[in-house]
């Protein structure tokens, strides 16, 4: 006989064959109905701090272990892969987004689309270095439905990984991309658009907020400022301004 629990799994486990359908085809998925909305808004989660003491991670290996098939927070039911991160775990240098986003989660690596490529050419064509150098990670490692900003609780459940991973790398600069990355670090009042540019702290760690790549794709004349904090960062680092940039 099936189980209550059982049913309720295959029920999910279908429900995110549709997603994936959708995905695929380019669509956003129907909207869920206000009682699905309710239940999923009910549904418990497990604190991070009661599973495991993350100090005990030394590797973005072990972390990345750890993590697994995050089933945390409502986000895993959309996704189809889990965004931890990537670049070399002695990074001078992390970059911090919000979310993954549609590429991101077909491919489960991290700033792949038309911001990724953008950011990439930041790295590579403005600072000179390779994208392998430094480490590209998210706030959220699940991408919320329709790119939305992450919620509160979502942000609050995957926000100690981050931590974890900035504490393993120990990187001399973190560069923040966008408002919802920067809040989420800095505290809910901090503003990009008053704030970016000017040096922060977190984990012990200076931080330079600036626009995120997506914004700088909508708003080309954030390109200047962009840049401005860029080299700030490249100052920090001793790395060799390209006038030509």
């Amino acid at each position: 006989m099936v189980s209550p629990r059982q049913e309720l799994e295959e029920v999910f486990s279908w429900m995110k064959e549709q997603l994936t359908q959708f995905e695929e085809l380019g669509l956003d998925p129907p909207p869920l109905s206000a009682q699905c909305m309710a239940y999923l808004d009910q549904e418990p989660v497990a604190p991070v701090s009661k599973e495991m003491d993350l100090d005990r991670i030394e590797t973005l290996e072990e972390l990345s272990a750890f993590i697994g098939k995050c089933t945390r927070c409502p986000l895993h039911r959309g996704r189809k892969h889990l965004v931890f991160g990537e670049g070399s775990p002695k990074a001078r240098l992390v970059f911090v987004g919000e979310a993954p986003g549609r590429e991101e989660d077909l491919i489960g690596r991290p700033f792949v689309g038309e911001a990724g490529r953008l950011l990439t050419r930041i790295i590579e064509n403005g600072m000179g270095l390779k994208r392998e150098d430094v480490y590209i990670c998210n706030v959220v490692k699940c991408r919320p439905p329709r790119n939305r900003d992450p919620e509160k609780e979502e942000v609050e459940i995957c926000l100690p990984f981050l931590k974890r991973q900035i504490q393993i790398i120990r990187p001399e600069v973190i560069c923040i991309l966008g408002r919802v990355a920067a809040q989420a670090l800095l505290g809910k009042d901090f503003k990009i658009t008053q704030d970016r540019g000017k040096w922060n702290s977190f984990e012990g760690i200076p931080v330079m907020p600036t626009y995120h790549p997506a914004y700088v794709l909508r708003n080309p004349r954030a390109k200047r400022p962009v840049w401005e904090d860029v080299q700030q960062i490249m100052a920090r680092l001793g790395l060799e301004v390209r006038k030509n940039a």
